[in-house]
């Protein structure tokens, strides 16, 4: 495929990008803002040209946003998008099912004496006989009323959706078995009762109970096994602060909700804290860790008039910012737009049972008109009895659990792999996938520096050079300065003590030891003052995507260079390899910059790939692969790849990424190791083979009991007796669960 590269050329400094973006879905790193950090050694200002990974901040605020009423003045309208578990897809459309645990165990209860009392379809006797005449029919008739209207709610609310759809599905089918079974059972008892008729007219009082029975296991089974959708948008919500330093006309500060927070009011922003809105600095300079919206954990250097992003993380000094965008005009909140409208959107998806199931309702409606027109001539009893025995006999009793049963099967499985499956959808999506798009930071790559080159200059000893390194990061937490301590450790230094460290903006920090005065400093300082460097060690370095930074004396002279870059995780480019075998191509996404992104690509073998992107710029690649007809997976562990997570047909996120993007995926690969993808490929292709082999045994079942039933042979004297297609129905249940525990975990 002909390489194809994006590169935002916007100077992250200054972000004048606009950002009403109009984005469908987004993520938000997981950054807990509790953090106990030394923010004289947070140096942040190493121009580093990575992601996010190392930057894991946990966010444990005191926050006041019930129900999404928050106070951090972001009206989302996201109340239908909170999935809990008693959420489920069926027909495109996303169902409030109830406490399914608790309502099987209701209704098998008020299904014990209808299963006890009532004969089975088409065969005179009951289980238990009790000659009760019409008391009889009246306990039976107020139990499957009790059933009908409790234990089928989730299916008569799920089938009103399904119709106002215009797509009749599985609930659709369900809901005609259940309320054929109903209203001709309520007929048959009041007539047999209290009617006199000439024959005893059958009833499905006993259809109806199994029908209500098997229909909430499946249900209870799959919602058991696949786990609920989680709360990404609540995670991202969290992001903001729960209140503000609002300044006042005197230049006091007073603490304030959000909520009440105001356009072209005042706010100031303390070291370590989370910028509460958008806006532009009015006054003092910091570095402020944007990673939420690059991708790059490099803290970017923010001065008067630089524009903010509500979200990121203020790493020292302290600012004053004018708030430019509130409410839902602020960038998270269009983040959280786009989260929301990219669940909606892939929600209208429907399953292979749901199609299924939908050609079965039209199906049965019409060989049951046909049958009733057929038969009238014989009377209008036989000609109902004859097409409510076809509507009863279409009830879908196995295909109800053909898919459920291998879902639960699978995902019991993946669960011992270390997969994690959120979305029965993720199984079928995976059957014409044709893209796997990749965030580089985290997932490609370890998301921890590693020293990889350490230059003196003027013979300036090297062992000296990375102990005076090492010893002025001695208390950063700051992912290069982890990267040389690891390396000073590595070689057993006996590093000296470094006092007087600060943090310089912009710069990168400085500190005295032995009574001398050094200062760690960036390409950018450099070039200011126009100090002589290797311009080709720098320039060779740079192109494989590492950091670089300078060591100095007190007069400005150059001691050496240090360069600190990215590692590919263990198996990446086998990974890689492999996926290319299958047909399926590898595409990287990164916040990171040309150069950085070339040489990853390149030592990966990935010839497609985008540099300098914004979450926006994410999804937007999405949608145009997916406006090109192409289905896509998007595998991510960062808050600025939920979007594109929520967008892809198959969102994968990375275990050891943020609760964000894990909220916004389908799949969690929980050992974050991306080489279990081809592990969840192999899963996915054999679950659904099984999906496909059970929906054939539960539809061919009613393929050939419905005309049947009908009397399509009544001219040579075969009629599908009601007691047969019992027995055929039960067999049918049987073998698809048979089928579905022949998916093994030795196949994986």
């Amino acid at each position: 495929m002909k390489k194809k590269t994006t590169v935002n050329n916007q100077q992250h400094g200054s972000m004048n990008k606009d950002h009403e973006m109009s984005m469908k879905h987004g993520s938000m790193n997981n950054m807990d803002h509790e953090m106990p950090m030394e923010h004289g050694s947070m140096n942040m200002d190493h121009e580093m040209p990575m992601e996010h990974g190392s930057m894991n901040m946990d966010h444990e605020m005191p926050m006041e946003h019930g129900s999404m009423n928050m106070d951090h003045g972001m009206s989302m309208k996201h109340g239908s998008m909170n999935m809990d578990h008693d959420m489920m897809m069926h027909g495109g459309q996303m169902m409030h099912m109830g406490n399914l645990k608790q309502k099987f165990w209701i209704s098998l209860i008020l299904a014990l004496p209808v299963l006890l009392l009532a004969p089975v379809m088409g065969l005179d006797r009951p289980l238990i006989s009790w000659e009760g005449g019409a008391s009889k029919g009246l306990v039976i008739l107020l139990f499957d009323a009790l059933l009908y209207f409790y234990g089928g709610a989730p299916f008569l609310k799920g089938s009103v959706a399904e119709v106002k759809d215009k797509k009749p599905a599985m609930m659709t089918l369900i809901t005609l078995g259940i309320s054929v079974s109903f209203f001709y059972s309520l007929y048959a008892i009041l007539i047999n009762n209290f009617g006199h008729p000439q024959t005893s007219v059958m009833d499905f009082s006993f259809e109806l109970a199994t029908l209500i029975l098997i229909m909430l296991l499946g249900h209870w089974i799959e919602m058991n096994a696949v786990m609920g959708a989680g709360n990404a948008l609540d995670k991202i919500a969290a992001l903001l602060p729960s209140t503000a330093h609002l300044i006042n006309k005197n230049g006091q500060t007073t603490d304030v909700k959000l909520a009440e927070l105001q356009e072209g009011q005042r706010v100031q922003v303390r070291a370590g804290e989370s910028l509460p809105t958008d806006g532009i600095v009015m006054a003092g300079s910091s570095t402020v860790n944007e990673a939420l919206v690059t991708g790059e954990a490099a803290a970017v250097t923010k001065k008067v008039n630089d524009q903010v992003i509500g979200g990121s993380i203020n790493e020292n000094g302290t600012l004053t910012v004018k708030i430019t965008k509130i409410g839902q005009n602020g960038y998270l909140s269009q983040v959280m737009e786009m989260v929301q409208q990219a669940q909606q959107a892939k929600s209208k998806a429907e399953t292979r049972a749901d199609t299924v199931a939908g050609y079965l309702f039209y199906a049965a409606v019409i060989v049951g008109l046909i049958a009733f027109f057929a038969w009238l001539p014989q009377g209008l009893a036989t000609a109902l009895s004859r097409m409510v025995t076809v509507l009863v006999i279409a009830c879908p009793h196995a295909l109800g659990v053909a898919i459920p049963l291998v879902v639960a099967r699978s995902t019991s499985i993946g669960a011992k792999k270390g997969l994690l499956l959120r979305n029965r959808q993720a199984l079928e999506a995976t059957k014409s996938l044709s893209h796997i798009f990749f965030d580089k930071t985290g997932t490609l790559t370890a998301g921890k520096f590693k020293l990889n080159a350490l230059v003196p200059a003027n013979g300036y000893p090297k062992e000296q050079l990375l102990g005076n390194l090492a010893a002025l990061e001695a208390n950063s937490s700051h992912p290069l300065a982890q990267a040389i301590l690891s390396a000073a450790k590595t070689q057993q230094l006996q590093l000296p003590t470094a006092q007087q460290v600060k943090t310089l903006p912009g710069i990168g920090l400085s500190g005295q030891i032995n009574g001398k005065q050094y200062l760690i400093a960036n390409l950018g300082y450099l070039t200011k003052k126009q100090l002589k460097f290797d311009q080709q060690q720098v320039e060779t370095w740079s192109s494989r995507g590492n950091t670089i930074s300078f060591l100095l004396d007190d007069q400005e002279q150059i001691l050496g260079m240090m360069a600190a870059g990215d590692q590919l995780k263990t198996g990446a480019r086998e990974l890689v390899v492999k996926l290319k075998k299958q047909g399926i191509t590898p595409v990287m996404l990164t916040g990171d910059n040309q150069a950085a992104a070339k040489y990853a690509a390149d030592q990966l073998g990935i010839t497609d790939y985008h540099a300098g992107l914004l979450p926006a710029d994410k999804q937007q690649i999405i949608e145009k692969y997916q406006h090109d007809g192409k289905h896509v997976m998007m595998v991510g562990d960062g808050v600025n790849d939920a979007p594109s997570l929520a967008a892809a047909d198959l969102g994968v996120a990375i275990g050891a990424g943020t609760d964000v993007a894990i909220d916004s995926a389908d799949v969690i690969l929980v050992k974050s190791d991306p080489h279990d993808i081809l592990s969840f490929l192999t899963l996915a292709k054999l679950t659904n083979r099984k999906m496909i082999q059970n929906l054939w045994w539960g539809a061919g079942y009613n393929l050939a009991a419905l005309p049947l039933a009908a009397g399509i042979l009544a001219p040579i004297g075969i009629v599908l007796d009601p007691a047969v297609g019992a027995i055929i129905m039960a067999l049918s249940t049987i073998i698809v669960a048979l089928n579905a525990m022949t998916l093994t975990e030795k196949a994986i």
